[in-house]
């Protein structure tokens, strides 16, 4: 189309050579603004535009408007050229506002405009459409049966308002007024190879088909347009999408789904939702009514990876295998190397790894598959390896894990237990219920209808050890002491349970013959022990210690140093002895009984006749006079279980009444006699005994020791304290005295000595001056000779010093060359006899590798011979002669002689010996 600037160049000069007066009439920038827009080719459509919506809306219009208009269009008229030229390739709209009708003027032509017409479009270049390109009219002209555009009455073109037309190349053609070029020329879509338009139809139409028939398309059909090819567009048609096929890479496959229901590229119906794969390797391009979901990459099984499958739905797999929904089942590399999961499936495990099995493992499955294939639920089946095995579906591991052959050492066994009956190894018939053990050393997989109860090892018992062994049929306890020990199968071990105090007492560090106030251990908790090991007790020297035997109802006496090992039924007899001062019942617990001699201690309050309280503190040394061979003995000295407060009640008690038959002053001047005489009691002769004897259990008091006897009451002890100060101040003040006057004694003697060291040291001093200026005269004497005697003494002994100095320095150099010499003799005879034992050890290898080496060679030989048989060699130095002897009677010769002329041959021997040859051969001939 032309610019308007083209437009006013064209066109300027003609309107100033036609109208030259008009224009001049006018103002400068009216004359300018009208030429503007007389020229403009866009201006007069404009205004011709609005002129016709005026008159097509006639409520809108009123005489004053329409006057305004005429007069408008008169004036336009008169601004516009009356002459417009076309080229070829131009048109023009002109309207005739005679009958209102605008027509259409195609050039190449000149145009003389009369009054009346009014040019409102162009000129404007006619719309050419370029090979393989077209364009789209909007409202465009209707045509008949010939191609010719049809008139009305009024001579105006029919248009088909509101429809397009697509118009491709051909000759140049106008736009007709109302006609719209709503898309310009645009070149035609190609559709590549493996391409394709998806194209829908806007409204029902029929098309041509390939084979010359027609196709008819109803509005909402798609349909695919498959290059390569052009395209060319139809106002019924349009393009929905663009769809590029697919490369489908050979082991992969696209998953596609159906929009509606329609027949696939193989001719397959689809429901609309309905999914499939395509397998086949190369390009695929979708259907119109195909959806591509994804493209499914296969899973690769190896030797030790297989994929876990379930059915969605009932189908046939590409195996050819018909499998119902929920079905599931194991892909191993047997059946394929690689899978590509189907619509109808979904893979459970990716990464199914195998169970392998060494030869010491084994591992039980739980709902194993038959060889029929069908699956056995609820039973369990044994797998030993070497082998290896996918889980199949359902199937699981009892445990979750393999489990290592059970390998029992010489000392271990495994007690077994029967779930199911069997028949085990041997044809013995096992019942559920059954026990059993099976001993080491061996191999052992249990079975599926065998629980291993437990494992367990023999118990090595020393001499001093043992354990509870108890019988779980009878239920008779044992003790095992003193050999290695295997539980049978009908044999558990059993714990012995002990009171806490006997735990606490067995189980404290210091427990000995003296006891345990376990009152003040209340914190102390014991270390576990191992109950069904025997309760040792290691009875104290010089002690005894009882166990009583619940069954039997008898008790045994054990004398220390001695090891107590309980039976079963047996139970340590606790001691609980008063402690304390004064003594207290139940204070010290113990084990075993001291045999003493020991000592106790007591506290005892008593009352002289003269009723002063006092507290008496004294100490017993006892033993028991018990003869261990004799039983009724033994079993005395645990009569009384609490023997220290029965003795100390029991000399307190004569210690009481003695002292109350005393006054104060006796008892504290013979207390000592009054109690010893108390306690010991006298013989008929007067004398004191030496000891007291309990006959119940043996006890024997030997000694008694007064520590301490205090008053109980204050005002005694107040006065008795200060009689004793005052004691006491008295002898402080003697000694205080004495130690006054010796003090002085000691410091008038030292006084004295101290004047008389003092004139020892005043003489001394005298005598060191003397010294001193007899010293003073001499040096002066000798300072005026002694500087020529002392310069001649030391130039002596300085060359003397030298003289000295050269003497040791040849010394050393004459001991350096001993030295050197002797090293480096002894260095060359190391080395003469180093090679000697080189050279000798040498010549031995040597020697000894001739050696091998002719035994090698005597044995080669040997073998040689043997292998080969006298009889062989025998032949092999026959063949020889006899072959030549008969070679030559075979050519009538007696002899021959071959030489190659290389080498001389003394012919007189060889004739020699050919004529005495001959003449041996002919004697036997002659004879």
């Amino acid at each position: 189309l032309l610019t308007p600037c083209a437009e006013k160049r064209e066109l300027r000069p003609i309107i100033t050579s036609s109208e030259p007066q008009r224009i001049g009439q006018r103002k400068p920038t009216s004359t300018r603004t009208h030429r503007r827009r007389a020229t403009d080719p866009l201006c007069a459509p404009r205004a011709h535009d609005r002129r016709q919506q005026k008159h097509r809306d006639p409520g809108s219009s009123t005489p004053e408007s329409t006057l305004r208009e005429t007069s408008t269009t008169a004036t336009m008229s008169d601004m516009q050229p009356a002459i417009i030229r076309l080229n070829p390739t131009q048109y023009c709209h002109i309207l005739d506002n005679n009958t209102n009708v605008t027509r259409v003027v195609i050039g190449p032509k000149t145009i003389a405009r009369q009054d009346h017409e009014l040019k409102v479009h162009g000129p404007d270049e006619m719309v050419l459409i370029p090979p393989r390109h077209y364009c789209i009219v909007k409202n465009p002209v209707k045509r008949d049966a010939d191609g010719k555009v049809t008139l009305d009455d009024k001579l105006q073109v029919h248009l088909l308002y509101g429809e397009e037309e697509i118009r491709t190349e051909g000759a140049p053609f106008p736009l007709y007024p109302g006609e719209v070029l709503k898309l310009g020329p645009t070149a035609l879509s190609i559709v590549p190879p493996q391409s394709a338009l998806r194209l829908g139809a806007i409204r029902d139409f029929v098309q041509p088909g390939s084979d010359g028939g027609h196709i008819k398309r109803a509005a909402g059909d798609e349909w695919l347009f498959v290059g390569p090819a052009t395209y060319t567009p139809r106002v019924e048609v349009s393009i929905l999408d663009t769809i590029r096929a697919t490369i489908v890479k050979p082991g992969t496959a696209l998953r596609i789904r159906a929009r509606q229901h329609m027949k696939d590229s193989s001719g397959t119906e689809r429901q609309a939702g309905e999914e499939w794969l395509m397998r086949n390797a190369g390009a695929y391009l979708p259907g119109c009514y195909e959806i591509i979901e994804e493209t499914v990459f296969p899973l690769v099984l190896t030797e030790r990876r297989a994929i876990h499958m379930r059915a969605v739905r009932t189908f046939t797999d590409e195996y050819g295998v018909h499998r119902r929904a929920g079905e599931e089942w194991l892909l191993t590399i047997a059946e394929c190397e690689t899978h590509i999961q189907d619509v109808h499936e979904e893979v459970v495990n990716a990464d199914l790894g195998i169970c392998a099995l060494t030869r010491s493992q084994y591992c039980i499955v739980r709902n194993p598959w038959d060889e029929s294939g069908k699956q056995q639920m609820g039973r369990l089946e044994l797998r030993r390896g070497e082998m290896q095995f996918f889980l199949k579906p359902g199937e699981e591991l009892v445990g979750g894990k393999t489990k290592d052959v059970i390998v029992l050492a010489p000392d271990e066994a495994l007690l077994l237990k029967a779930k199911q009956p069997f028949t085990d190894t041997g044809d013995v018939q096992r019942t559920p219920g059954d026990r059993w053990t099976v001993v080491g050393p061996t191999e052992y997989v249990p079975p599926v209808e065998v629980e291993v109860v437990k494992r367990y090892c023999a118990i090595p018992l020393d001499e001093t050890e043992g354990v509870y062994v108890r019988n779980i049929k009878t239920g008779s306890v044992e003790t095992v002491i003193g050999r290695t020990y295997l539980l049978g199968p009908d044999e558990e071990l059993w714990e012995k349970p002990l009171s806490e105090n006997v735990e606490r007492l067995l189980a404290f560090p210091q427990n000995d013959s003296k006891g345990v106030k376990l009152s003040e251990h209340t914190n102390f908790v014991p270390e576990p022990r191992d109950r069904t090991k025997v309760v040792t007790y290691r009875t104290p020297h010089n002690s005894a210690i009882q166990v009583y035997d619940y069954r039997q109802k008898t008790s045994r006496v054990v004398w220390g140093p001695g090891l107590v090992m309980l039976q079963p039924d047996e139970q340590f007899t606790i001691l609980s002895l008063s402690g304390g001062k004064p003594k207290k019942q139940n204070q010290i617990h113990s084990l075993s009984l001291s045999l003493g001699p020991d000592f106790m201690t007591d506290v005892v309050v008593v009352e002289t006749s003269d009723h002063a309280r006092l507290q008496i503190q004294l100490s017993y040394n006892w033993n028991f006079d018990v003869d261990r061979s004799n039983p009724e003995d033994a079993s005395k000295i645990f009569q009384v279980p609490d023997f220290v407060g029965d003795a100390c009640k029991a000399i307190a008690s004569r210690v009481r009444g003695a002292v109350a038959s005393s006054t104060f002053d006796d008892f504290h001047k013979n207390s000592a006699e009054i109690i010893r005489c108390a306690v010991f009691g006298r013989e008929e002769d007067g004398s004191m005994r030496e000891k007291f004897v309990f006959p119940n259990n043996k006890l024997v008091i030997t000694n008694i020791d007064i520590q301490s006897v205090e008053p109980v009451d204050q005002k005694t002890r107040e006065a008795l304290s200060f009689s004793v100060q005052q004691a006491i101040e008295i002898t402080t003040k003697s000694q205080q005295e004495s130690a006054r006057h010796d003090a002085e004694r000691k410091a008038q003697e030292a006084e004295g000595l101290l004047e008389r060291q003092k004139l020892k040291d005043e003489i001394a001093a005298e005598r060191a001056r003397k010294d001193l200026l007899e010293l003073q005269a001499e040096s002066s004497a000798v300072q005026s000779s002694g500087h020529a005697k002392a310069e001649a003494r030391a130039r002596a002994e300085a060359k003397q010093i030298e003289m000295q100095a050269l003497l040791e320095h040849a010394k050393l150099e004459s001991e350096a060359r001993k030295i050197r010499a002797e090293c480096e003799l002894e260095e060359q005879k190391s080395k003469h006899e180093a090679e000697l034992a080189y050279q000798r050890q040498k010549d031995e290898l040597e020697i000894a590798r001739l050696k091998e080496i002719s035994r090698i060679e005597a044995e080669k030989f040997s073998q040689t011979i043997d292998a080969i048989g006298a009889d062989t060699i025998k032949s092999i130095a026959q063949a020889g002669p006899e072959m030549q002897a008969k070679l030559l009677g075979g050519l009538g010769l007696s002899s021959v002689l071959i030489t190659d002329g290389n080498s001389p041959i003394n012919l007189f021997n060889t004739a020699k010996g050919l004529m005495g040859q001959a003449g041996a051969d002919a004697l036997p001939g002659a004879e």
